[in-house]
């Protein structure tokens, strides 16, 4: 069952909360589509700005909007929230003139999110990128931030072939059917000049200790010894050779000794040149 299910609804309720957040009686329907619309217009708005989720919490006169992104800065804008209240004004009207309470949230790591990945390896393919390297660079990336493990998969004409297929890699451990592994899940779509190729992602981000929820992925820590550049052994040859002929000239380091042999040839070129005369 885990291996045909989503793992994003397979485990709402359990280690999951519901990205919309209300309750309603008889305006359910209506409240579901206005949601559906909600999220279609921002994704489409802020393609560009690595969107992963929209949550929607509702009152009775009050819509919440939560924006989860990698790009917060391209969400608010440039001057003083100049794209929010854009955003505003266009979700006040999708919902009948209700306040309208947007919140946009930083992903502090996105190659934890399947939502990012996937994307990143749709955007590769619409460049012409390899199927494959793009793939493998997205594997990297993300066992490389801190996962347990990973799997994509692209379906489609790949490579232009006249008949479609699949082709996925994977790394680490991806348990499916254990619900208090944290699995995230995600799809997009790459458009090609052979047509649309499919992209799915699971990423396993650990697991869940009973009665907690899911939590945002933290930043990595890097190590400020990490960045300075290692010394190479050819260095190191140098530097033991430099040594050891300074030692070999009586610890006078290898530029005295050198400017001595120079000296000490010099003497007898001249004599080689009066004998000759």
């Amino acid at each position: 069952m885990g291996q045909k299910v989503s793992p994003i609804g397979l485990r709402v309720g359990i280690i999951r909360d519901w990205e919309s957040r209300w309750f309603a009686e008889k305006d359910y329907a209506d409240l579901l589509l206005e949601d559906i619309k909600i999220r279609e217009y921002l994704f489409k708005e802020l393609k560009g700005a690595s969107v992963s989720k929209v949550e929607i919490e509702r009152t009775k006169s009050r819509v919440n909007v939560i924006i989860k992104t990698a790009m917060p800065g391209m969400v608010i804008g440039s001057n003083g929230g100049e794209n929010v209240e854009k955003l505003k004004k266009a979700l006040v009207k999708m919902t009948n003139n209700k306040a309208i309470y947007i919140k946009v949230l930083e992903i502090a790591n996105p190659y934890l999110d399947a939502k990012l990945v996937a994307r990143n390896i749709a955007d590769q393919l619409e460049n012409r990128a390899s199927f494959r390297t793009a793939q493998k660079r997205a594997i990297q990336q993300t066992m490389r931030a801190g996962a347990k493990g990973i799997k994509t998969a692209v379906s489609g004409r790949l490579g232009g072939a006249d008949m479609a297929r699949t082709e996925g890699y994977s790394e680490g451990n991806v348990p499916l059917h254990t619900l208090r592994a944290d699995i995230d899940y995600a799809w997009e779509e790459a458009a090609t000049t052979y047509g649309r190729l499919g992209v799915k992602v699971w990423i396993c981000r650990g697991e869940v200790l009973p009665g907690e929820m899911v939590k945002e992925p933290e930043a990595p820590k890097v190590d400020m010894r990490d960045r300075r550049r290692p010394r190479r052994n050819n260095d190191r040859r140098n530097n033991n050779n430099n040594r050891s002929a300074g030692q070999n000239a009586g610890g006078r380091g290898p530029v005295k000794a050198a400017a001595e042999k120079t000296e000490a040839k010099a003497p007898e070129a001249a004599a080689n040149t009066e004998g000759g005369n």
